[in-house]
């Protein structure tokens, strides 16, 4: 499965993103394999309110299964929902970590956003 993991840099060993829109890179990740490609996300960085709704349209274009997150708003998680993309979160930890709780089972999908509207 490909999975997008909101990171604050380009590599596994960066800390998950602590918002979904506003995160620096999407690292799109095989599980099985363990390949991953880097995503820039810093256009969106400056972004008004609409910056996870437009994260998430990105995200889908990609074709991933699933996407990870320290937070999400309730536009972005109704998007990708839609989409058939679930939503992982976790409370901090590297990109690497969270890859490796998913392939463990020990991530669930969320039900709901856990963040609410920004308005800037």
């Amino acid at each position: 499965m490909k999975v997008a993991v909101a990171s604050q840099g380009p590599d596994l060993n960066s800390r998950v993103a602590p918002r979904f829109g506003r995160a620096r890179y999407w690292l799109v990740v095989d599980t099985a394999s363990g390949a991953f490609t880097v995503r820039d996300n810093s256009g969106n960085l400056s972004t008004g309110h609409t910056a996870g709704m437009q994260a998430a349209g990105r995200i889908v274009s990609l074709d991933v299964g699933a996407v990870i997150t320290r937070s999400i708003g309730p536009k972005a998680f109704a998007t990708l929902q839609a989409a058939n993309v679930e939503v992982y979160t976790v409370a901090s930890g590297t990109a690497e970590d969270a890859i490796e709780k998913l392939r463990a089972g020990q991530l669930q999908p969320a039900q709901e956003a856990n963040m609410q509207e920004h308005w800037t």
